[in-house]
């Protein structure tokens, strides 16, 4: 054998063995099978907003093709809603998709992204905040401080949320003193100090506890929640607008150290996902929230009031009280409060001066015809 062919086969020795490499490592990583996690929501398996949750984990395994796969559990099969954050946080749960207002009794600064007026900014605009006004590092500087081991992503702007569903229509302030009510978050020290006997209970225990009379009235969120969690059943009055809940939005929580472990192609699939998944879910809303709003006034005989401006504006007073109390007992409350009032300072007066009256508008085009 000549030196020409032994020089050959070494040749060739080598570029297999270095192939079968190549070809070893996906062999590898596809004998390990996709990353699996068990999520759960804070939702009812029937409310629209478990559904919006389970749209975020199919965007997340459909672009991953299958490489992640999220499972959503629902509301307490796991742990009960309001202990989802402890759950993620220990590994209990892989993830969770809640609202940031739940977690309120580990730093009330917690609810600053859901509860109160945001000083007139909408959902979306609070989201703008939240990205590109420094929000998310103030998160992630609160999450440390409480000592929670988590991913954070806030999503999804939420309409203004109604004022609740009572026996009969909120004239005035006045007319709630004494009401057993429930609400979440920073509302809670709100409708204390307008005289509310105040029970915080997660989505799903609101209407069994109004139907065994535990309360007298009670908000939740939207039209299609309230529709098919049943306050139609147990209340036909409904008062719509209030600054108590006036800018929310969802949040989506990885484990940290689970997430952390992603690899990074993998991790920016998922915070596409995340943005993908917030403007489906504002357009989500607006479909399914109207149809359900005609659905209960049609079908069901609801009645719906505006909220009187009179207690809008007591509502903005005693958020201010409450808020200016909580700032001087939490130096974080304050700092995000802070940074929330500068940046609608600004956002909110372009809002207003640039966006037209869409009442007007809607008058013109309708309000006429139904008179006629």
């Amino acid at each position: 054998m000549t030196n020409e062919t032994r020089t050959r086969r070494k040749f060739i020795g080598g570029a297999a063995a270095a192939s079968a490499g190549a070809l070893g490592f996906p062999m590898i990583a596809k004998a390990q099978g996709p990353i699996s996690m068990r999520w759960q929501s804070t939702w009812p398996a029937k409310d629209i907003f478990h559904e919006y949750a389970v749209d975020f984990a199919k965007k997340v395994n459909d672009m991953t093709g299958g490489d992640l796969k999220i499972e959503v559990l629902p509301a307490g099969a796991v742990v009960p809603a309001f202990n989802l954050l402890d759950a993620v946080s220990k590994g209990t749960l892989d993830g969770g998709h809640g609202v940031l207002v739940y977690h309120y009794g580990k730093n009330s600064a917690l609810a600053l992204w859901g509860s109160g007026p945001a000083f007139g900014m909408d959902a979306n605009m609070l989201l703008a905040w939240h990205k590109y006004g420094g929000g998310r590092a103030l998160l992630d500087k609160l999450y440390k401080s409480v000592g929670a081991n988590v991913q954070s992503f806030v999503y999804g702007p939420m309409a203004t949320q109604p004022l609740g569903w009572f026996k009969k229509p909120i004239a005035k302030s006045a007319d709630m003193k004494g009401l057993k009510f429930r609400t979440v978050g920073i509302a809670i020290d709100v409708f204390t100090a307008m005289g509310v006997a105040v029970n915080a209970l997660p989505g799903g225990e609101i209407i069994p506890a109004m139907d065994r009379g535990l309360i007298d009235g009670a908000e939740f969120n939207n039209a299609s929640s309230d529709r098919v969690l049943g306050f139609p059943d147990v209340s036909k009055v409904c008062m719509l607008q209030s600054f108590h809940q006036n800018a929310e939005q969802f949040e989506i929580m990885f484990n940290k150290a689970k997430y952390d472990a992603l690899p990074a192609k993998m991790k920016a699939i998922i915070e596409n996902a995340v943005e993908a998944a917030s403007a489906d879910m504002s357009w989500k809303q607006i479909d399914r929230y109207s149809k359900d709003y005609l659905e209960m006034q049609q079908k069901q005989g609801v009645r719906f009031y505006k909220t009187p401006d009179v207690v809008l504006q007591d509502q903005l007073r005693i958020y201010d009280q409450v808020a200016n109390k909580k700032a001087a007992e939490n130096p974080l409350f304050k700092e995000i409060m802070e940074s929330q009032r500068a940046f609608a300072a600004r956002t909110v007066r372009w809002d207003l001066d640039t966006n037209a009256n869409r009442r007007m508008a809607y008058n013109h085009y309708f309000a006429q015809k139904k008179k006629a």
